[in-house]
């Protein structure tokens, strides 16, 4: 027999392995509570329909909070990836649309083209704002605050404050289509999601990015690029706030300039309660997964209840906080 089995039963519940049990799978048993609350509180939220849907809610904040991962785990912040949403998803339809007035010369082209304008677009405000970031030492709190208003006045500017509706079929498929039943902004979320858990977890530069978030200036002295880590998140939140952009006008029809407003608060919300800390270099892509499901589950069962969304939005606030406060407790040893 181990030494392991002969340990008496209180070392096993002793309060740093309860500690230790609630830090790593507090998040998922919080979800699976929250679950099984609003399956009692009302009978149709286990239906199937209901999941996919809850799903389908999920993804477009599923794929913008991954991308606020990166950025978060370096320190950093990005409050521009709503309005990133709405100058991609309405660049990315005026290449996708059958409308004679909203549409680019020579449109409608064909869909990938229109995917590859969207991912560009996201890219480069994702670049601009690494440039300004890393380069020119701008805190990122003010950087992306001043991307979040250009790139809505870009939205206005391009689109001329209008819709671009009639999206074509092929454009549409990746908002409203299926493989085998599964929709697809639900398989792009979880594309999306192992590639980052592989980046994260299995590459060095995912190992370089929690260097960088956990001791930037011990990150330097080791030989780490902190400037161009800093540089490429940026871009990669961006790039995949494009395609969140996308999801969504492929979702709903047509693309619209006021898209993604208060986006960023969710993205950063179920980063936060998936446990990802806000000081940088701790965090994982999981636990963002599984907090961007909360606020969906959270968001269905309380429209289920009949609940009003202002409601909604004090009881999300109320997450946040929380999710924050319990992350200053763990960074101070509490």
């Amino acid at each position: 027999m181990s030494s392991i089995d002969n340990k008496p039963a209180s070392t096993w519940f002793s309060s740093d392995r309860r500690r230790l049990i609630i830090q790593e799978y507090g998040i998922f048993l919080a979800f699976l509570l929250l679950a099984f609350i609003l399956s009692l509180s009302n009978e149709y939220f286990l239906t199937p329909g209901n999941i996919s849907n809850v799903l389908l809610q999920t993804s477009i904040n599923g794929v913008l909070a991954i991308g606020m991962t990166f950025v978060i785990l370096t320190r950093g912040i990005d409050l521009s990836v709503g309005s990133v949403v709405a100058l991609t998803g309405i660049v990315s339809a005026s290449f996708a649309t059958t409308s004679a007035t909203a549409g680019i010369a020579g449109g409608p082209y064909p869909f990938y083209v229109a995917l590859a304008i969207g991912i560009l677009v996201g890219l480069a405000c994702g670049a601009l704002v690494g440039l300004i970031v890393s380069r020119f030492a701008v805190p990122a709190f003010v950087a992306t605050l001043g991307m979040l208003s250009a790139a809505r006045g870009a939205t206005l500017i391009y689109g001329g404050g209008k819709p671009v509706p009639a999206l074509t079929p092929e454009f549409r498929w990746i908002g409203t289509g299926n493989i085998l039943g599964i929709p697809m902004p639900v398989i792009l979320l979880a594309i999306v999601f192992a590639v980052s858990w592989w980046v994260l977890t299995r590459t060095r530069y995912g190992r370089y990015i929690y260097a960088v978030g956990g001791n930037p200036h011990a990150a330097k002295t080791s030989g780490i690029n902190v400037t161009r880590m800093k540089f490429s998140v940026y871009m990669i939140s961006g790039s995949l706030s494009g395609l969140a952009g996308m999801m969504l006008s492929a979702r709903t029809g047509s693309a619209l300039p006021q898209a993604g407003i208060a986006y960023e608060l969710d993205a950063i919300a179920a980063v936060v309660i998936g446990g990802t800390s806000l000081s940088g270099g701790v965090g994982r892509v999981t636990g963002t997964l599984i907090g961007a499901l909360i606020i969906g589950v959270m968001n269905n069962g309380l429209d289920l209840m009949g609940i009003q969304s202002y409601y909604q939005q004090v009881l999300k606030g109320a997450l946040i906080v929380g999710a924050v406060m319990l992350d200053q407790k763990r960074n101070q040893g509490l």
